[in-house]
């Protein structure tokens, strides 16, 4: 497969995936779901015949398609990723009982899977993390996603699907985080926690969006006053002269970080500039619905603490790593927004403005990966390769 069909496998993914995501339609379902309620409770007549039976049924086909199809490209993919033969490397490690520096959980896991299927076995321990990675992204749209083919096309453009080929540890833990959202908007704050330190068990940087979504919601919730400004005025002023008491606290939990490539103090400024347009158009549509919405805030206040980490937190390494749980909000905030505004030009111009942006940015990303310190391209699979 050459370089450049493999780039299309990539972007015939993300059509096909967002085609299939047009056919679900659950934007009265999710306010439900987020709530608690029942699910499809007031589209069900009792008949199962009617327009919610079969709605349901159209939502729930194409949803299995999606994850079907996401989970075949990365379940089944081999020699894809940087880190593919980092990790390998690692399962080898573990079936012998030595040292690696990954959390107990995914070495449990990875043992149980080599013990089925034999030593150095690697293409099946690739394909459960792809399964359940997978899997929680998908049903994290599902359940919160208002507009589930945005919200899809949105996770795919903006890198988080594919990134997930790399670094697999991480982007479960990212998945579970997104997850994970729903769970503080229903104040259920016990079944967070709960979900958050599972997901810890793979990736231990997740234990970060305990106080960060708690912070969302409680400003999501509540009236803002003089001295909450007050207090986002100091957070920042803690990343700007505070730095080396962060630095010492992260290199507590990851000391191999310092000193090493990843701690090189560079600006994303990709991920500031996406941030200030989504931040700005959250403001654009704030007299128009979303200040009103306290679920949108919650994913308004998530933004613009990740444009406040890209700003000012380049001294973290690999500051991405953090930023990430707070800006993959994104995938609710911008579609949420943008139904909030009121039909007309403004709007279809802003929704095409974001359609146009994040296609942009996904064939910047497709050039990059094939980057040697990348290498999500050229892709290749067990079944052809």
């Amino acid at each position: 497969m050459g370089m450049e069909w493999s780039a299309l496998v990539y972007i015939l993914l993300t059509g096909v995936t967002v085609a299939l995501g047009l056919c679900v339609d659950n934007q009265d379902y999710v306010p439900d779901r987020i709530r608690g309620g029942r699910r499809y409770l007031s589209w069900q007549d009792g008949s199962g015949n009617g327009p919610g039976e079969r709605r349901q049924a159209r939502n729930r086909i194409a949803v299995a398609a999606v994850y079907c199809l996401l989970t075949g490209v990365s379940a089944c993919r081999i020699a894809v990723g940087n880190d593919y033969w980092v990790y390998r490397d690692n399962f080898k490690l573990i079936a012998q009982q030595r040292h690696v520096s990954s959390e107990f959980g995914f070495n449990m896991i990875v043992k149980w899977i080599q013990g089925l299927f034999g030593y150095d076995e690697y293409l099946p321990v690739f394909a459960f993390f792809s399964i359940i990675t997978v899997w929680f992204f998908v049903r994290a749209l599902h359940d919160q996603g208002r507009r589930f083919a945005f919200s899809l096309y949105l996770l795919m453009t903006g890198g988080y699907y594919f990134n997930s080929l790399n670094s697999v540890r991480y982007y479960l833990a990212l998945a579970i985080a997104l997850f994970s959202m729903k769970y503080v908007l229903r104040g259920e704050y016990g079944k967070f926690v709960c979900v958050i330190l599972a997901g810890a068990m793979f990736h231990k940087s997740v234990l970060l969006v305990v106080p960060a979504y708690l912070a969302a919601r409680y400003l999501a919730a509540a009236p803002l006053r003089k001295w909450h400004y007050a207090a986002g005025g100091v957070f920042l002023c803690t990343l700007v002269f505070g730095q080396e008491l962060y630095r010492e606290a992260i290199f507590f939990f990851y000391p191999f970080y310092r000193d090493s490539a990843f701690d090189n103090g560079q600006l994303s400024y990709a991920n500031i500039l996406k941030c200030g347009c989504v931040a700005l158009l959250g403001l654009v549509c704030w007299r128009q619905g979303l200040g009103k919405d306290m679920i949108n805030r919650f994913y308004f206040f998530l933004n613009l603490m990740g444009l406040a980490v890209y700003c000012c937190g380049s001294f973290i390494p690999e500051v991405s790593r953090v930023g990430y749980y707070l800006i993959v909000s994104q995938v609710f905030l911008v579609p949420g927004a943008l139904a909030g505004m009121k039909p007309g030009k403004l709007r279809g111009l802003c929704q095409a403005g974001v359609v146009a942006a994040f296609g942009c940015y996904f064939l910047l990303l497709l050039r990059g990966m094939y980057a040697i310190d990348v290498r999500l391209l050229p892709y290749r699979n067990w079944i052809f390769n």
